[in-house]
């Protein structure tokens, strides 16, 4: 079983709460971004991970724009799930921008980062950070990697999202940034069943094939009998 979820911001409300109850050793929990427990590094945080890491399912996450890039880059990175991860724990990952992950049979296109509205209220290496929007050597790994899966995936998995998809969050003008427009060319060029992505705190479907999420859990691949489809 695969599962995916939005922002989680540091916090074990989410994988103490009862929809996660069932997911055991061999599933996944995929986060979209804001994963919160790469931070400040300190011993709080470090027990939240090591609780984290006592549960029996593994656990992705995309980084987002609360997240210390500092701590990221420092990770090693290794090529697993068909893609490349940095690992924190045994069973808890960071996805690297632009991984098409294999998963379960079903292939993920993976790409965090976003840009933080208030970055200017922000100390850089305090509390933000411009590695918050991916490089250009990150793009290229992505389109590299869509290229070599003929640009068909089942599932595209991001924090931010296409300039197209934002109308509901009532974007001010000129609000779109890189990254959007980054989004906007992979919307033409891919072919995929499921378009999820968070950032926003809202849990709204926009389409068939397109969904903002936050706090539900939706479950993806093989379905367990317990689980009820949200």
């Amino acid at each position: 079983m695969i599962c995916i979820t939005g922002d989680t911001h540091g916090g074990l409300e989410r994988f103490k709460g009862k929809q996660l109850r069932g997911l055991g050793k061999g599933d996944v929990l995929i986060v979209l971004g804001d994963f919160g427990f790469v931070w400040d590094g300190g011993r709080e945080e470090q027990a939240r991970l090591d609780w984290l890491a006592k549960r029996p399912y593994t656990i992705l996450f995309l980084d987002g724009t609360h997240e210390n890039f500092d701590l990221l880059d420092a990770l090693p990175v290794e090529e697993r799930f068909g893609g490349r991860v940095q690992p924190l724990r045994e069973n808890i990952f960071h996805v690297c921008r632009g991984s098409i992950l294999e998963l379960e049979g079903l292939s993920f296109l993976c790409f965090g980062g976003g840009e933080s509205p208030d970055k200017d209220d922000r100390d850089p290496g305090v509390n933000w950070w411009p590695r918050e929007m991916p490089s250009d050597e990150e793009y290229a790994f992505c389109d590299a990697n869509a290229a070599a899966h003929g640009y068909r995936v089942q599932y595209v998995l991001t924090h931010d999202a296409p300039s197209r998809f934002l109308d509901f969050t009532i974007l001010p003008a000129g609000a779109n940034n890189r990254l959007h427009a980054y989004f906007d060319k992979l919307v033409g060029q891919m072919n995929y069943d499921q378009w999820l992505f968070g950032c926003y705190h809202r849990d709204t479907r926009l389409s068939p094939k397109v969904r903002c999420l936050f706090e539900d859990v939706v479950p993806v691949g093989e379905r367990k009998k317990w689980w009820k489809h949200l």
